[in-house]
């Protein structure tokens, strides 16, 4: 960012120092803050007395010297938790008020900005992790993700948006960043332009695919249709009820075809005046590391030869605090390596080497073993003030059940656990997905999850699941064991047998299903 930009963010910060110690004093409401702190990507957790920091990671790239950052988080500032975001950042937990100022000055001298990651801002472009490297990728969309990145950022105190504006693009072959079901989805292909889709979006109420406005966007021109969707929910989202003042409302407000409409009008008079052309980008020259080759699940061949990914998963999202400081001494000298954060909550450690590879793979072998225990999780009701269940408790007990019973890797699909119907997890778009909320047991609410079966992220195959019953969060454990020991039992992995025995599937299901579970936001 230019000069004055970072200046006026420094002057911003030393107003929210002043903002932060209101509330840490009580003379501050909870909702009073939120409407400032978000705006710097911080929020105080269900312990008003501790605060999380969300900080802005463009296409979830977390290079050299941002993973130095977090090690110096942990080593010199005391920072405990780190929990990997479905939208490719990092939040730091646990922190004090005084922490909090200090950490958003510290990530800015990084190159790393929390401006705008939370409230109704633009929130961090996505971009699918393994885009430069993907085999079968169309073209790589990072340059253009970043163009965004800078763009919303220089302009994002001058517009007034009803909500949060999600972006992400996807390189034609791994759509985890979910472009079909985002406010604004690029989709890579093979003709070197990008598929848009608007107005899409998850949530308790109307989950939305996104409405394709344009087959054949030009690269050059993505800041057009970016400032277009920002003008077009400007004029027509929703200030009065927040409940509705997502882009996917909009669907319904105006039609598809008047949404389409409105929004291609604004592209026409912003393209008439001009001034956001994007330059062509610099394509880095292939690293060369040689021609050895290694066999392992999480060893990931790349498109270029003789270069590996390597994928890691924290259970449940929670990366341990010494992990970056041991990321950083491994790679540190390693050419071309950096890290990439997954909507799913996985780490990928690209352009290595067989025998780089063999060495992140021995750092990293704390992380998930199993299909299963790549599951994914929101940071739950423990610490998050909308959360209404423990997410991450939930999968944990899970897992445990789940290693203890034996059951083989496959036998059951990756999980996605939102604590609320915000989604976090993405839970609707989950083969198994689960909603937190209450059920009723002899007039009594107990802790329980929806449950969802049938939800898809694949490339041009994305759908959203459908409810299958609501399961106390007791039986949460129990459940998971008996479907996958029934999957394991005919030989089959999750996705063929539930496909192949709905009714046996259902079955097991039905037995710890019961009343409807409430809704909580």
């Amino acid at each position: 960012m230019d000069k004055q930009w970072t200046n006026t963010f420094r002057q911003e910060i030393e107003d929210f120092k002043r903002t932060i110690a209101a509330f840490d004093k009580g003379e501050l409401d909870r909702k009073a803050y939120k409407g400032v702190s978000g705006g710097f990507g911080s929020y105080a957790q269900r312990d008003a007395s501790k605060h999380m920091l969300r900080l802005r990671l463009p296409a979830g790239r977390l290079t050299l010297e941002r993973l130095k950052f977090l090690a110096d988080c942990v080593e010199k500032k005391q920072v405990g938790r780190l929990k990997l975001t479905t939208c490719e950042t990092i939040q730091l937990h646990d922190l004090s008020a005084e922490q909090v100022p200090a950490l958003i000055q510290a990530a800015a001298d990084s190159g790393i900005y929390s401006k705008g990651g939370g409230g109704d801002n633009p929130r961090n472009v996505m971009c699918s992790p393994l885009s430069g490297v993907q085999p079968g990728e169309c073209f790589n969309p990072i340059p253009f993700a970043e163009a965004a990145t800078a763009y919303l950022l220089s302009i994002c105190r001058d517009i007034h948006m009803p909500r949060k504006l999600k972006v992400a693009f996807c390189n034609g072959v791994d759509d985890c960043v979910h472009s079909a079901f985002r406010d604004m989805g690029f989709m890579a292909q093979s003709d070197g332009t990008f598929a848009l889709r608007v107005a899409g979006g998850l949530g308790a109420a109307n989950p939305s695919m996104g409405v394709l406005v344009e087959e054949h966007v030009r690269p050059r021109e993505v800041l057009y249709y970016i400032r277009a969707m920002i003008d077009t929910f400007c004029q027509h989202g929703n200030y009065e009820n927040r409940a509705r003042a997502r882009t996917r409302f909009m669907q319904e407000d105006l039609g598809r075809d008047g949404l389409k409409k409105a929004f291609l009008d604004n592209l026409a008079a912003l393209r008439e005046k001009g001034g956001l052309d994007l330059a062509d980008p610099k394509v880095p020259a292939d690293l060369d590391k040689g021609r050895e080759t290694i066999t392992h699940p999480r060893a990931i061949p790349q498109k270029q030869p003789g270069l590996y990914a390597v994928k890691y998963h924290p259970i449940g999202g929670l990366l341990p605090a010494d992990k970056p400081a041991q990321l950083y001494a491994l790679l540190k000298d390693m050419e071309g390596t950096e890290v990439r954060i997954a909507p799913d909550e996985t780490l990928y450690i690209i352009n290595l080497s067989a025998s780089q590879a063999e060495n992140v793979l021995a750092a990293t072998g704390d992380g998930a073993l199993t299909q299963f225990e790549q599951s994914v999780a929101c940071v739950g009701a423990s610490i998050c003030q909308q959360g209404v269940r423990d997410s991450q408790g939930a999968l944990q007990a899970m897992v445990d059940a789940v290693r203890a019973a034996g059951i083989p890797d496959g036998a059951l699909p990756r999980v996605c656990i939102s604590g609320c119907p915000s989604s976090c997890s993405a839970h609707q778009a989950g083969a198994i997905g689960f909603q937190g909320g209450v059920k009723l047991v002899d007039k009594r609410p107990q802790p329980a999850f929806r449950m969802y079966l049938g939800g898809s992220d694949r490339t041009g195959k994305a759908r959203f699941g459908e409810l299958a019953g609501t399961i106390l969060e007791v039986d949460l454990p129990a459940l998971a064991v008996e479907l996958g020991k029934a999957a394991a039992a005919c030989g089959q992995d999750w996705h063929s047998w539930s496909a192949a025995h709905p009714q046996e599937r259902d079955a097991i299901i039905a037995k710890y299903d019961g009343t409807q579970c409430s809704q909580h936001t």
